[in-house]
């Protein structure tokens, strides 16, 4: 059971990819393991927020609005705005940090329950972009009900972070494994990084040691925030569309991601490495059922069963 506890997620991975090598003529191609990268590059994003959220002894479940939010807010910086890279960057990140403050505001300050707080915002998020689209993406030269059409374009600066290569490895794909290179340094050799763990394990011996807490939940959330609205710029440059609720799938898989990579080398705690391991054997499982004309809504009993699974391993190992 241990060494299932450790080891299983990467034998996981090896297995379902043995499997969808030996059985989809296509699968093992380099064309479909880039497309399999940038999708993961995605959920990984997502994930790593949530991941910060749960070393805090939190949760976000606004994460998935959070991204359409941010898909919106930069598509409509340039379409219906026509602004340049800098504006189509900084709106969804400002908007992202705002909703992990709001979330923060809630559970530290009014003292609501984590998940009933970021779950009412996260119906507040999804219903303030979909009034502000009135239920319509928002793409190149889309009417507008003024009459005419959208003045602006999704630029090709915009385009390449999603779309683009170096070296012959998509860009998005690198700024993931930066970002999780960075994340996990930050998390694990500095102090900050390791504050944060603390008052996750026990949050009231970390406040009597003198450590701000209620800083530390508040930073935790702002940067979930962030990490949605950068996965939502990754997703509006990589469709090329604003689309409604275009996150909402998100929210399930990092947040399978997240709790999968608890059992990495027997962490037994969020770490990014566990999470980004998670995000892969999730984005190579769903792009598997894909090819194998799986339905979308059967996927999502298969992500489910997953999580069950990592979750009860994770119970019983601790036990």
């Amino acid at each position: 059971m241990k060494f299932l506890y450790k080891y299983g997620t990467m034998i996981a991975i090896v297995v379902v990819i043995s499997f969808f090598s030996i059985t989809l003529d296509s699968f093992f191609t380099y064309a479909n393991f880039s497309d399999i990268l940038r999708s993961i590059s995605i959920v990984t994003l997502v994930a790593i927020g949530i991941t910060f959220s749960l070393i805090v002894d939190g949760f976000d479940l606004s994460v998935g609005s959070t991204v359409s939010l941010a898909t919106i807010a930069s598509a409509s910086a340039l379409v219906l705005h026509r602004q340049e890279l800098f504006v189509a960057l900084i709106v969804p990140l400002l908007l992202g940090a705002l909703v992990g403050l709001l979330n923060a505001f809630l559970i530290i300050r009014l003292r609501l329950p984590d998940l009933l707080a970021t779950l009412a915002v996260m119906y507040i998020i999804n219903g303030v972009q979909l009034t502000y689209t009135k239920g319509f993406s928002i793409y190149n030269d889309m009417p507008l009900p003024e009459g005419g059409t959208a003045p602006g374009k999704f630029i090709p600066s915009f385009l390449f972070i999603g779309q683009g290569e170096l070296f012959g490895i998509p860009f998005s794909v690198l700024l993931m494994l930066f970002v999780v290179v960075c994340a996990h340094l930050f998390l694990t050799y500095t102090t900050f990084g390791r504050l944060f763990y603390m008052t996750g394990e026990n949050r009231e011996a970390a406040r009597l040691t003198g450590i701000p807490v209620d800083r530390y939940r508040t930073a935790a959330y702002i940067i979930s925030g962030l990490f949605a609205a950068l996965g939502g710029i990754v997703l509006a440059s990589r469709i090329g569309t604003g689309q409604v609720s275009a996150g909402t799938s998100l929210l399930m898989d990092g947040v399978a991601a997240a709790f999968i990579g608890f059992s990495v080398f027997g962490a037994g705690k969020p770490n990014v490495i566990g999470t980004l391991l998670g995000s892969i054997l999730i984005g190579v499982l769903l792009n598997g059922l894909t090819m194998m004309n799986v339905p979308y809504y059967a996927q999502d009993i298969i992500k489910g069963t997953i999580l069950i699974f990592a979750l009860a391993l994770s119970h019983i190992v601790k036990k």
